[in-house]
């Protein structure tokens, strides 16, 4: 017991044992660091992986919630392309029969004016079967995406316009994603109607160009155009973006007061979905 003591009053042993336990304590530092460090770490993984999959989530909800209003719209636009035809058409197409029947009741003096009624009422037949088809995909699909623009180019161009012309650039590369070919000429439908509505244009022009790996499409008028900042996005500017993003396509809409509206959509023909 003496010697112990001795040995502990010896300022050597003394430094030693310090020594010793400074080292002690420094390892049991790092260690309960290093387990701090790999909590939070570990937490922090745990933390990004269910943000993470609460995004894709999130994504993939609404990715469905504009499938399905894709469908719907799909839907109502066919079911009125059959109402058009179907009904609207039978009864102009009747209307057209018994101006017909009675041409032949009236005096010689007022045929030229009824003969001019008739033909109104054939050309509004011709132009509702016209719209009929262009609201029913299954018809867009069976004509051709080319085919289905100039159809609506000339009918706008019968309505409204001096000039309404495609033009195609390249060797054509059908859409192997059939859905894809309707979503895209629903785009250029709506971004159509906007210039017959709100442009005051007097020319129109889409131009197709079939690159390498993808195809541009650019659509544009003269119109008076609009301030692209201050612009109250309507429905219609919604959707055409909305449909766009849908399919993972570039989406560029420009327009400047008095210069026009310009529209610019790039489609890869490869995508990850297909």
């Amino acid at each position: 017991m003496n010697n112990l003591l001795i040995l502990l009053q010896d300022p050597k042993v003394s430094t030693a044992a310090e020594r010793y336990l400074l080292v002690y304590m420094i390892g049991v530092l790092i260690i309960v660091t290093t387990l701090v460090i790999l909590f939070f770490i570990v937490f922090q993984k745990r933390k990004n992986k269910l943000l993470i999959d609460k995004i894709k989530q999130q994504q993939a909800f609404e990715e469905e919630l504009s499938n399905a209003q894709t469908e719907i719209q799909e839907q109502t636009l066919k079911n009125i392309g059959w109402e058009l035809h179907d009904n609207v058409g039978q009864l102009l197409a009747a209307a057209s029969m018994q101006l017909n029947i009675l041409k032949t009741q009236i005096s010689d003096d007022v045929k030229e004016n009824f003969s001019e009624a008739s033909n109104t009422v054939k050309q509004s037949l011709k132009e509702v079967r016209l719209l009929s088809r262009s609201l029913n995909n299954e018809v867009i699909l069976n004509i051709g995406f080319e085919q289905s623009i100039t159809n609506e180019l000339n009918r706008l161009k019968k309505m409204k316009f001096a000039s309404a012309e495609l033009n195609v650039k390249g060797e054509v590369i059908p859409f192997q994603n059939k859905k894809h070919e309707v979503i895209v000429f629903r785009i250029l439908q709506e971004f159509f109607s906007n210039t017959v509505k709100y442009s005051e244009a007097k020319n129109l022009a889409v131009k197709l160009n079939y690159d390498n790996d993808k195809l541009i499409i650019t659509a544009s008028d003269d119109g008076k155009g609009f301030d692209i900042e201050t612009i109250k996005k309507g429905s219609g500017l919604l959707n055409m973006k909305s449909r766009a993003e849908l399919i993972n396509m570039s989406y560029n809409l420009s327009s400047k007061i008095g210069e026009g509206t310009n529209l610019e959509l790039e489609y890869p023909y490869k995508h990850e979905n297909d």
